[in-house]
């Protein structure tokens, strides 16, 4: 067994960095799907009216957020039963091989229906592999930080998730406005980024093969019963709380990032161009809010932090959104979204690091995984879905109100749980 000594503050960081870096490229594979959906559809779907193939597509991203439960369940196990290091390179393999396979499968008008079916199982994979992802580096990354300092250095989860699809629109800006015409990514100028998604994912894999362990994984008692479902079952309340707060932020979180590139365009009338560059430095900023955020809640708790969502949330979601989609100026799409996000950084910085305080160690990673996968699924991953749906019924606004709603519930939980920061699970093998 490896040694469970304390870590010095070097190993503790090299750690947390080689953790982020493959938490990076997870992410960047998994919105490279997103940021050029709207260069891929018509090869996959091919249609007359751009909502609806907006709409296939979305369909296929929801499909892979419903396999992030079985991710979460599958990478869970693994992960506290035979390490967070192991199941965090696992996982970035398998991004890697969902992303090639979409590098080469062939369109619509070569092999018909085959296409799509290809692309689904495709993201499949992906979502096996994102859904173990989340519950794995949560649990690696709060468990690898200090106690006076675990808000910080998880929030850095969000930072690299941020940075991954951040550097997914980098690559569709160079394409867009460098490399390729309009008509060039089209046809095949999309394929690109899956292919380097697919390289990165192999490099990353073999990095994560150096970092350490965390001692809590070691110290973790109950190895007969580590990461299943069964010991599971006897932490009810944490894994309806875990539901319960991922509800709205999840929601929150897609709607102002992966769906406002299209909401732009086929909302608000911008041009793709235009969308991508209002998108690209929201999120820069976003990212940039994310260890500010997760500084704040070492200093006041976790609590306030959510509650601080749920109330800016629930106020100012439906008065965002109106004024977005009939504003057709840059900076005023740009201040509007942005304040949106800084609402939402109240939960996208500390949501990791809050899950993690929740649960044992001996199933920490499954307890963080499976539920968030489950609410993910089935809010986060059709948060684009619902909306277009309600647009191509010409009833967009109420998906306004879909959010809204999503966040008061969220609200309630936040309002009636405890600080996590005070009563963190994380600290327990040191008291035995």
């Amino acid at each position: 067994m490896q040694s469970t000594t304390t870590f010095t503050t070097a190993h503790r960081i090299k750690s947390i960095i080689g953790g982020s870096l493959g938490n990076l490229v997870e992410w960047y594979d998994w919105y490279v799907y997103s940021a050029f959906s709207l260069y891929f559809a018509d090869n996959f779907f091919p249609a007359d009216n751009q909502t609806v193939q907006l709409l296939n597509t979305a369909g296929v991203f929801a499909i892979g957020f419903l396999m992030r439960p079985v991710g979460g369940w599958l990478m869970g196990t693994y992960a506290d039963k035979n390490g967070r290091k192991t199941a965090l390179t696992l996982s970035v393999l398998l991004m890697s091989i969902g992303s090639f396979i979409m590098a080469v499968t062939p369109g619509y008008t070569q092999i018909g229906v085959a296409a799509p079916v290809i692309l689904i199982i495709a993201r499949m994979i992906q979502g096996i592999s994102v859904g173990g992802e989340y519950g794995t580096s949560a649990t690696y990354l709060s468990e690898m930080a200090t106690k006076k300092h675990r808000g910080f250095y998880s929030s850095f989860q969000y930072v690299t998730l941020i940075m991954g699809q951040l550097i997914a629109l980098a690559v569709l800006v160079l394409l867009q406005r460098v490399f390729l015409t309009e008509e060039q990514l089209h046809q095949w100028g999309w394929r690109i980024p899956f292919f380097i998604g697919a390289g990165l994912a192999i490099t990353t894999m073999y990095l994560r093969r150096s970092i350490h362990e965390s001692v809590s994984f070691h110290h973790a008692e109950e190895r007969s019963v580590r990461g299943t479902l069964k010991a599971l079952a006897h932490h009810p309340k944490p894994v309806f709380t875990v539901v319960g707060l991922t509800l709205g932020g999840t929601v929150a979180f897609y709607t102002f990032t992966t769906y406002m590139q299209k909401f732009l365009v086929n909302t608000s009338g911008f041009s793709k161009n235009s969308a991508t560059l209002i998108s690209t430095l929201t999120l820069v900023f976003f990212m940039l809010l994310q260890p500010v955020f997760g500084l704040l809640s070492d200093k006041v708790g976790r609590k306030p932090l959510l509650i601080a969502f749920g109330i800016g949330g629930s106020l100012a979601t439906i008065f965002i959104l109106t004024t977005l989609s009939h504003t057709t100026d840059v900076w005023k799409a740009f201040w509007l979204i942005m304040a949106a996000l800084i609402i939402t950084s109240g939960y996208t910085s500390i949501n990791a690091v809050v899950k993690a305080e929740l649960f044992p160690a001996h199933i920490r990673a499954l307890g963080v995984g499976f539920p968030y996968s489950i609410a993910v699924s089935l809010f986060g991953g059709t948060a684009e879905y619902v909306a277009l749906l309600f647009k191509n019924y010409n009833h967009q606004e109420w998906f306004y109100w879909y959010v809204t709603i999503c966040i008061l519930i969220s609200l309630v939980v936040y309002s009636l749980m405890l600080d996590t920061r005070k009563h963190s699970k994380i600290e327990e093998h040191k008291l035995q």
